[in-house]
Protein backbone atom coordinates (compact mmCIF):
# COMPACT_ATOMS: atom_id res chain seq x y z
CA UNK A 1 0.00 0.00 0.00
CA UNK A 2 1.28 3.73 -0.98
CA UNK A 3 2.35 6.08 2.19
CA UNK A 4 -0.69 8.11 1.25
CA UNK A 5 -3.28 6.00 1.77
CA UNK A 6 -1.98 5.52 4.88
CA UNK A 7 -2.80 9.18 6.23
CA UNK A 8 -6.55 9.02 5.45
CA UNK A 9 -9.06 7.80 8.18
CA UNK A 10 -11.02 4.90 7.40
CA UNK A 11 -14.57 4.55 8.03
CA UNK A 12 -17.03 2.05 8.35
CA UNK A 13 -20.73 1.03 8.73
CA UNK A 14 -22.58 0.27 11.70
CA UNK A 15 -25.37 -1.33 11.22
CA UNK A 16 -27.40 0.99 12.53
CA UNK A 17 -25.96 2.69 9.39
CA UNK A 18 -23.76 5.38 11.40
CA UNK A 19 -20.49 6.79 9.90
CA UNK A 20 -17.81 6.42 11.99
CA UNK A 21 -14.62 8.82 11.74
CA UNK A 22 -12.74 8.65 14.34
CA UNK A 23 -13.17 9.48 18.03
CA UNK A 24 -15.02 12.74 17.79
CA UNK A 25 -17.40 11.79 15.08
CA UNK A 26 -21.15 12.71 15.86
CA UNK A 27 -24.27 11.46 14.10
CA UNK A 28 -26.03 12.48 11.11
CA UNK A 29 -27.95 15.66 12.15
CA UNK A 30 -26.85 16.07 15.45
CA UNK A 31 -25.88 19.71 14.71
CA UNK A 32 -29.56 20.48 14.61
CA UNK A 33 -29.39 19.52 18.68
CA UNK A 34 -27.12 21.79 19.63
CA UNK A 35 -27.78 23.55 22.70
CA UNK A 36 -28.46 27.14 22.62
CA UNK A 37 -25.57 30.10 23.47
CA UNK A 38 -25.99 30.92 27.08
CA UNK A 39 -26.03 34.97 27.26
CA UNK A 40 -23.25 36.46 28.66
CA UNK A 41 -23.46 37.42 32.62
CA UNK A 42 -22.99 41.28 31.56
CA UNK A 43 -25.87 41.66 29.26
CA UNK A 44 -28.25 40.00 32.02
CA UNK A 45 -27.38 42.85 34.04
CA UNK A 46 -27.78 45.59 31.57
CA UNK A 47 -31.28 44.09 30.58
CA UNK A 48 -32.07 44.24 34.76
CA UNK A 49 -30.62 47.77 34.92
CA UNK A 50 -33.15 48.72 32.20
CA UNK A 51 -36.05 47.26 33.63
CA UNK A 52 -35.38 48.89 37.03
CA UNK A 53 -35.00 52.27 35.07
CA UNK A 54 -38.42 51.98 33.05
CA UNK A 55 -39.95 51.28 36.61
CA UNK A 56 -38.76 54.04 38.31
CA UNK A 57 -39.41 56.35 35.62
CA UNK A 58 -43.12 55.28 35.41
CA UNK A 59 -43.33 55.57 39.71
CA UNK A 60 -41.68 59.42 39.34
CA UNK A 61 -44.33 59.54 36.54
CA UNK A 62 -47.06 58.18 38.99
CA UNK A 63 -45.69 60.64 41.90
CA UNK A 64 -46.15 63.54 39.89
CA UNK A 65 -49.66 62.50 38.34
CA UNK A 66 -50.62 61.81 41.79
CA UNK A 67 -49.03 65.04 43.39
CA UNK A 68 -50.75 67.76 40.88
CA UNK A 69 -53.91 65.49 41.47
CA UNK A 70 -54.06 66.47 45.41
CA UNK A 71 -52.63 69.92 44.23
CA UNK A 72 -55.83 70.03 42.32
CA UNK A 73 -57.76 69.45 44.95
CA UNK A 74 -56.40 71.29 47.60
CA UNK A 75 -57.41 74.15 46.05
CA UNK A 76 -60.54 72.80 44.59
CA UNK A 77 -61.76 72.22 48.47
CA UNK A 78 -59.92 75.43 49.51
CA UNK A 79 -62.29 77.81 47.34
CA UNK A 80 -65.21 75.52 48.32
CA UNK A 81 -64.24 75.94 52.04
CA UNK A 82 -63.63 80.17 51.71
CA UNK A 83 -66.91 80.08 49.38
CA UNK A 84 -68.84 78.34 52.51
CA UNK A 85 -67.16 80.54 55.14
CA UNK A 86 -68.32 83.97 53.38
CA UNK A 87 -71.33 82.38 52.54
CA UNK A 88 -71.98 81.25 56.43
CA UNK A 89 -70.52 85.13 57.38
CA UNK A 90 -72.94 86.51 55.19
CA UNK A 91 -76.10 84.68 55.90
CA UNK A 92 -74.97 85.57 59.98
CA UNK A 93 -74.77 88.80 59.21
CA UNK A 94 -78.32 88.92 57.04
CA UNK A 95 -79.92 87.25 59.70
CA UNK A 96 -78.59 89.17 62.78
CA UNK A 97 -80.55 91.41 64.45
CA UNK A 98 -80.10 95.24 63.88
CA UNK A 99 -82.29 98.13 63.37
CA UNK A 100 -84.58 99.10 60.58
CA UNK A 101 -83.49 101.79 58.12
CA UNK A 102 -86.26 104.24 57.51
CA UNK A 103 -87.07 102.87 53.92
CA UNK A 104 -87.71 99.43 55.75
CA UNK A 105 -90.27 100.93 58.12
CA UNK A 106 -92.17 102.67 55.76
CA UNK A 107 -92.33 99.39 53.38
CA UNK A 108 -93.66 97.45 56.71
CA UNK A 109 -95.89 99.93 57.38
CA UNK A 110 -97.54 99.90 53.50
CA UNK A 111 -97.20 96.06 53.25
CA UNK A 112 -99.33 95.99 56.19
CA UNK A 113 -102.10 98.10 55.48
CA UNK A 114 -102.57 97.01 51.71
CA UNK A 115 -103.34 93.63 52.95
CA UNK A 116 -105.79 94.77 55.55
CA UNK A 117 -108.71 94.32 52.93
CA UNK A 118 -107.82 90.64 53.18
CA UNK A 119 -106.13 89.71 55.84
CA UNK A 120 -108.68 91.43 58.44
CA UNK A 121 -112.37 89.70 58.73
CA UNK A 122 -115.10 91.65 57.80
CA UNK A 123 -116.15 92.64 60.87
CA UNK A 124 -113.12 94.13 61.73
CA UNK A 125 -113.01 96.14 58.14
CA UNK A 126 -116.61 96.83 58.98
CA UNK A 127 -117.49 97.24 62.71
CA UNK A 128 -120.93 96.36 64.43
CA UNK A 129 -121.30 99.23 65.81
CA UNK A 130 -119.55 102.96 65.61
CA UNK A 131 -119.85 106.26 67.59
CA UNK A 132 -120.63 109.37 65.76
CA UNK A 133 -121.60 112.56 67.78
CA UNK A 134 -125.29 113.39 67.06
CA UNK A 135 -126.74 117.13 67.33
CA UNK A 136 -126.42 118.72 71.17
CA UNK A 137 -122.94 116.87 70.74
CA UNK A 138 -124.37 113.76 72.18
CA UNK A 139 -122.27 110.53 71.74
CA UNK A 140 -124.43 108.13 69.86
CA UNK A 141 -123.48 104.77 68.16
CA UNK A 142 -124.60 103.91 64.47
CA UNK A 143 -125.45 100.34 63.64
CA UNK A 144 -124.37 97.90 60.76
CA UNK A 145 -127.29 96.28 59.27
CA UNK A 146 -125.70 93.96 57.26
CA UNK A 147 -122.27 93.42 54.61
CA UNK A 148 -122.73 92.86 50.99
CA UNK A 149 -120.06 90.32 49.32
CA UNK A 150 -117.16 91.60 47.77
CA UNK A 151 -117.87 93.03 44.29
CA UNK A 152 -115.78 94.23 41.10
CA UNK A 153 -115.65 98.28 41.05
CA UNK A 154 -117.63 98.67 38.11
CA UNK A 155 -120.58 96.70 39.75
CA UNK A 156 -120.00 98.77 42.89
CA UNK A 157 -119.84 102.05 41.76
CA UNK A 158 -121.85 104.60 39.30
CA UNK A 159 -120.01 104.81 35.87
CA UNK A 160 -118.11 107.92 36.25
CA UNK A 161 -116.53 106.80 39.31
CA UNK A 162 -116.07 103.44 37.95
CA UNK A 163 -113.93 104.73 34.55
CA UNK A 164 -111.36 106.51 36.97
CA UNK A 165 -110.87 103.36 39.23
CA UNK A 166 -110.62 100.97 36.02
CA UNK A 167 -108.06 103.57 34.87
CA UNK A 168 -105.72 103.23 38.08
CA UNK A 169 -106.56 99.69 38.68
CA UNK A 170 -109.11 99.28 41.33
CA UNK A 171 -109.30 95.43 42.39
CA UNK A 172 -112.63 95.09 44.22
CA UNK A 173 -115.34 97.02 46.46
CA UNK A 174 -116.37 96.21 49.68
CA UNK A 175 -120.13 97.67 50.98
CA UNK A 176 -122.22 97.37 54.49
CA UNK A 177 -124.73 99.23 55.04
CA UNK A 178 -125.45 101.33 58.47
CA UNK A 179 -128.16 103.27 60.20
CA UNK A 180 -127.93 105.56 62.57
CA UNK A 181 -128.98 105.79 66.59
CA UNK A 182 -132.94 106.33 65.74
CA UNK A 183 -132.76 104.55 62.79
CA UNK A 184 -134.03 107.14 60.47
CA UNK A 185 -130.86 107.07 57.88
CA UNK A 186 -129.51 104.66 55.91
CA UNK A 187 -125.54 105.03 54.96
CA UNK A 188 -123.89 102.36 52.30
CA UNK A 189 -119.84 102.46 53.53
CA UNK A 190 -117.89 101.26 50.23
CA UNK A 191 -114.37 100.85 50.40
CA UNK A 192 -112.46 100.84 46.69
CA UNK A 193 -109.38 98.80 46.76
CA UNK A 194 -106.37 100.41 44.53
CA UNK A 195 -102.45 99.30 44.06
CA UNK A 196 -100.87 101.50 46.10
CA UNK A 197 -101.93 105.10 48.03
CA UNK A 198 -99.96 106.51 45.01
CA UNK A 199 -102.78 105.43 42.59
CA UNK A 200 -105.03 106.47 45.34
CA UNK A 201 -104.28 109.84 45.68
CA UNK A 202 -104.18 110.01 41.20
CA UNK A 203 -107.71 107.89 41.63
CA UNK A 204 -108.92 110.57 44.00
CA UNK A 205 -107.58 113.45 41.83
CA UNK A 206 -109.71 112.63 38.62
CA UNK A 207 -112.83 111.55 40.45
CA UNK A 208 -115.97 113.81 39.53
CA UNK A 209 -117.12 116.39 41.96
CA UNK A 210 -120.64 115.48 41.75
CA UNK A 211 -122.68 114.40 45.32
CA UNK A 212 -124.96 112.67 43.14
CA UNK A 213 -122.66 109.61 42.11
CA UNK A 214 -120.11 107.74 44.21
CA UNK A 215 -120.98 104.16 45.69
CA UNK A 216 -124.10 102.68 44.69
CA UNK A 217 -126.49 101.77 48.34
CA UNK A 218 -127.11 98.74 49.65
CA UNK A 219 -130.42 97.50 50.53
CA UNK A 220 -130.66 94.62 53.24
CA UNK A 221 -134.41 93.10 52.13
CA UNK A 222 -136.46 92.06 55.58
CA UNK A 223 -134.75 95.47 57.61
CA UNK A 224 -135.35 99.12 57.76
CA UNK A 225 -132.68 99.71 54.55
CA UNK A 226 -134.94 97.72 52.16
CA UNK A 227 -136.62 100.69 50.31
CA UNK A 228 -132.83 102.26 50.36
CA UNK A 229 -131.72 103.34 46.72
CA UNK A 230 -130.09 105.49 44.15
CA UNK A 231 -133.12 107.55 44.07
CA UNK A 232 -133.12 107.62 47.41
CA UNK A 233 -129.52 108.82 48.79
CA UNK A 234 -129.52 112.38 49.47
CA UNK A 235 -125.72 112.79 49.07
CA UNK A 236 -122.49 111.07 48.38
CA UNK A 237 -118.55 111.58 49.04
CA UNK A 238 -115.22 109.77 49.93
CA UNK A 239 -112.45 109.80 52.29
CA UNK A 240 -108.42 108.41 51.42
CA UNK A 241 -106.30 106.24 53.60
CA UNK A 242 -103.74 104.02 52.77
CA UNK A 243 -104.67 102.42 49.25
CA UNK A 244 -108.27 102.95 49.81
CA UNK A 245 -110.81 105.31 48.51
CA UNK A 246 -113.65 105.22 51.05
CA UNK A 247 -116.97 106.11 49.69
CA UNK A 248 -119.97 107.08 51.60
CA UNK A 249 -123.07 107.82 50.36
CA UNK A 250 -126.33 108.31 52.63
CA UNK A 251 -130.28 108.65 52.05
CA UNK A 252 -133.67 108.14 54.78
CA UNK A 253 -135.11 104.88 55.46
CA UNK A 254 -138.51 105.81 55.21
CA UNK A 255 -137.81 105.65 50.94
CA UNK A 256 -137.93 109.63 50.73
CA UNK A 257 -136.05 110.33 47.38
CA UNK A 258 -133.69 113.03 46.85
CA UNK A 259 -136.04 115.15 44.46
CA UNK A 260 -138.59 115.27 47.41
CA UNK A 261 -136.21 116.82 50.06
CA UNK A 262 -135.51 120.38 50.11
CA UNK A 263 -131.83 121.30 49.81
CA UNK A 264 -132.04 123.28 53.52
CA UNK A 265 -133.12 120.12 55.04
CA UNK A 266 -130.48 118.18 53.88
CA UNK A 267 -128.06 121.07 54.61
CA UNK A 268 -129.61 121.42 58.23
CA UNK A 269 -129.73 117.81 59.14
CA UNK A 270 -127.27 115.68 60.88
CA UNK A 271 -127.58 113.25 58.21
CA UNK A 272 -124.06 113.91 56.52
CA UNK A 273 -122.35 114.31 59.60
CA UNK A 274 -123.41 110.94 60.58
CA UNK A 275 -122.41 109.78 56.78
CA UNK A 276 -119.13 111.39 57.59
CA UNK A 277 -118.07 110.36 60.51
CA UNK A 278 -118.98 106.17 59.81
CA UNK A 279 -116.95 106.56 56.51
CA UNK A 280 -114.13 108.60 58.56
CA UNK A 281 -114.06 105.74 61.12
CA UNK A 282 -114.09 102.92 59.14
CA UNK A 283 -111.26 104.91 56.72
CA UNK A 284 -108.77 105.86 59.65
CA UNK A 285 -109.04 102.04 60.80
CA UNK A 286 -107.74 100.96 57.82
CA UNK A 287 -105.10 103.58 57.28
CA UNK A 288 -103.76 103.49 60.74
CA UNK A 289 -100.03 102.91 60.42
CA UNK A 290 -99.24 99.74 62.52
CA UNK A 291 -96.65 99.17 65.40
CA UNK A 292 -93.51 98.60 63.35
CA UNK A 293 -90.92 96.87 65.26
CA UNK A 294 -87.17 98.19 66.02
CA UNK A 295 -85.33 95.90 64.70
CA UNK A 296 -85.44 93.48 61.82
CA UNK A 297 -86.54 90.43 64.35
CA UNK A 298 -88.69 91.94 66.61
CA UNK A 299 -87.93 94.80 69.26
CA UNK A 300 -84.12 93.11 70.27
CA UNK A 301 -81.12 94.36 68.15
Amino acid sequence: MPPEQSRIPQTARTPSGLRRAGPRALPLGASARRARARPWTASRGRAAAAQAARERAELERGIRFRSLYLTIMGVVLAVAAVNVLLGSVGLIQENRSRPLTDAERARYVAEDVARRWRAWPAGMVFPEELPYTALGRAQQYARRVGIAPEAACAAAVDSPVASVLRKYGCQAVLRATYVDQTSTFAVTVGVAVLPSEQARADAAGELPVDDRVGVRPVAFPGTVTDTFGAAQRQRTGWVGAGPYIVFSTVGYTDGRTRASVPLEEQVNSEMWPVAETVAGRIARALGEPPDVPRCTQGNAC
